[in-house]
């Protein structure tokens, strides 16, 4: 039996807000906005590519260090920036230490935030070929 970790809830203070941000500036794909009570919506998104969404809800605790892995950090960064969101320069880790340019095999990153604390990494995968 296979076991799949596909929907991560994250918190958020506004879910409108949240749903323009992941959508229209990060990229993600829209799946789901639903209202199941008058207390209860489910906003579900995807990132391109992915078969695991998150689930926006309003809460206060946020979360850090969510993880997306892409095959080029470069083009990823440039994406998300176009977008109007605040990306770090590509860094690396050398000697416990951050570093901004490329490191070696997954170990070139971006970060950002979301509008509500929630904070994201981007890592490159090393290429197949």
């Amino acid at each position: 039996m296979q076991w799949n970790l596909e929907v991560v809830p994250v918190t958020v203070d506004d879910v409108d807000r949240a749903k323009a941000f992941y959508s229209d500036q990060v990229g993600f794909r829209l799946d789901l906005d639903v209202r199941v009570g008058e207390e209860m919506r489910i906003v579900q998104l995807t990132p391109p590519g992915s078969h695991s969404s998150i689930q926006l809800r309003v809460g206060s605790t946020r979360l850090h260090g969510l993880q997306l892995v892409v095959d080029d950090v470069d083009a990823a960064r440039g994406e998300l920036a176009e977008r109007g969101v605040d990306v770090s320069p590509v860094t690396h880790f050398e000697d416990g230490i951050r570093r901004e340019g490329r490191g070696g095999d997954w170990n070139s990153f971006v970060f950002f935030d979301d509008l509500d604390g929630n904070s994201w990494v981007v890592q490159e995968r090393p290429s197949t070929a």
